[in-house]
């Protein structure tokens, strides 16, 4: 890079100064014909005025005036060829009085002839006045044209000078570059070489590397399977003691309706506990079973939830052609008497693709999404829900549902898709399972789900599917 840098530097410098050259060159060259021109145009002026005088026709008079207008014109342009050269200021001012004073010459002696005045006329020319101008304005031309003579040979010198730098340079550029690009071929050569050879290496360490990821997906897959078999069983065992205590509860509320009937007798005011056994039953054991039917409940929802994650990763997944368009119309008609209870809208923005996955699972997954945007709406504002295909530069199925909800704080922001984890004032029912079950659902589709939400403005999920179901889907 330095070479190139250098060779192109000293190439800008030679064309710089091979230009320089050049257009010194064409100064003196046009300073040559500026002066040529006047001195041709001053010599017309004196042929024409000779040929008047001598003939006495008027014809000459026509390139005499051409001539005469023309010679200002012609010294103003030597002027400016000069104009550099303020040196030259002193003989341009001899020269241009030397012309000024042969112009009136010129003149009288057309203006006596013209008056019929010949002899004075001729005596005029006979003085010499007019050749002797006429000497001093080819000597000055002369002056300068010599000066200008020796600046072109200089110039064009200094020219051939350059070319001939100018192709030594390029004949020691073009060695330069043919060493540069040797080297670099050579340094190529080195790196493929070692880079083949690395290669071999590496083909060598893997050809054994995927038999080996055959084995730990399997591992991996007989994991995951325990995993599932130990939560169905374990769920399944759970439920049976809580049956019981479900069971036992609703035995405690029937006994306590003959207690509380028991609180009505009067003779229960003559024992000394009687208020307090009166107030036992009728406040604190009510509430005490009501304690323990709420925590039951909620026990039993959290174990369903588990069984049913259980039993979705053990359902085989069976791929089928999906009609975007038809497949979101149907989940919003699915959920129209709610929107429209909520004076709400869900849009579509088409054109939607077709995809070839699990329609049960997909239903599941956006099931889910269009209930949470119904739910977790914002007090006072009627939601929106809007549904579209945005781009994506990985080829795959790109799809963001959008509400204009209450949203998520940022600090709930990572733990929404957690088990069993709800973010926001919890003053909807569910068990926070939902979210993780979408996440789970998606991940065994080949895909992968992200969130971005504003508190108070609303939330946006991007779900990313393949076009077609993995032949062998994530398990988890």
């Amino acid at each position: 890079m330095l070479t190139l840098v250098v060779l192109v530097a000293v190439s800008f410098w030679l064309l710089e100064k091979t230009s320089t050259s050049t257009r010194d060159v064409i100064s003196a060259r046009e300073q040559r014909g500026a002066l040529t021109r006047f001195l041709s145009a001053v010599q017309d002026a004196e042929t024409g005025q000779r040929g008047y005088l001598l003939t006495g026709e008027s014809r000459y008079l026509e390139p005499y005036n051409l001539a005469v207008t023309d010679v200002p014109q012609r010294l103003a342009e030597v002027r400016r060829q000069f104009k550099d050269q303020t040196q030259l200021n002193a003989g341009f001012d001899k020269l241009a009085a030397a012309t000024a004073d042969k112009l009136e010459e010129l003149a009288e002696t057309v203006r006596l002839k013209t008056e019929g005045d010949s002899g004075r006329a001729l005596a005029v020319v006979k003085s010499d006045r007019g050749k002797n101008l006429m000497d001093t304005i080819r000597t000055l031309v002369e002056e300068q044209t010599e000066l200008v003579e020796a600046e072109l040979t200089k110039s064009i010198q200094s020219q051939q000078d350059d070319a001939m730098l100018a192709r030594w340079f390029t004949v020691g550029a073009g060695v330069v570059i043919l060493l540069a690009a040797l080297g670099a071929a050579a340094t190529i050569l080195r790196y493929t070489r070692a880079l083949l050879a690395t290669r071999g290496k590496m083909e060598q360490l893997n050809m054994g590397l995927e038999e080996r990821v055959k084995e730990r997906t399997a591992d991996l897959q007989r994991a995951n399977d325990e995993i599932q078999r130990f939560a169905y069983i374990v769920s399944h065992d759970l439920r049976a003691p809580l049956v019981n205590v479900m069971g036992y509860t609703s035995e405690l509320e029937a006994g306590l309706g003959t207690l509380v009937s028991l609180c009505e007798d009067p003779k229960l005011d003559e024992l000394e506990s009687g208020p307090a056994a009166r107030a036992a039953i009728r406040e604190d054991l009510p509430e005490s079973i009501g304690f323990i039917r709420t925590s039951t409940h909620k026990m039993d929802g959290l174990i369903k939830a588990i069984l049913k994650l259980s039993r979705e990763g053990q359902r085989i997944l069976r791929p089928e052609t999906v009609d975007l368009e038809e497949f979101f119309d149907s989940a919003i008609a699915a959920v129209q008497h709610r929107v429209t209870e909520a004076d709400g809208e869900v849009e579509v923005l088409r054109p939607m693709p077709t995809i070839e996955t699990d329609r049960l699972a997909l239903e599941q997954v956006f099931g889910n999404l269009i209930d949470n945007a119904l739910k977790y709406t914002m007090p006072g504002r009627a939601p929106k829900i809007v549904i579209e295909q945005v781009p994506s530069r990985w080829g795959a199925i790109v799809i963001e549902v959008r509400d204009n909800g209450r949203g998520i704080a940022i600090d709930d922001a990572e733990r929404v898709f957690d088990l069993f984890r709800r973010a926001g004032a919890q003053d909807k029912q569910g068990e926070g399972i939902g979210l993780a079950h979408v996440k789970t659902l998606i991940r065994r589709l080949g895909g992968e789900i992200t969130m971005t939400s504003e508190l108070k403005r609303g939330t946006t999920f991007r779900v990313m599917l393949p076009r077609k179901l993995p032949e062998k889907p994530n398990a988890q």
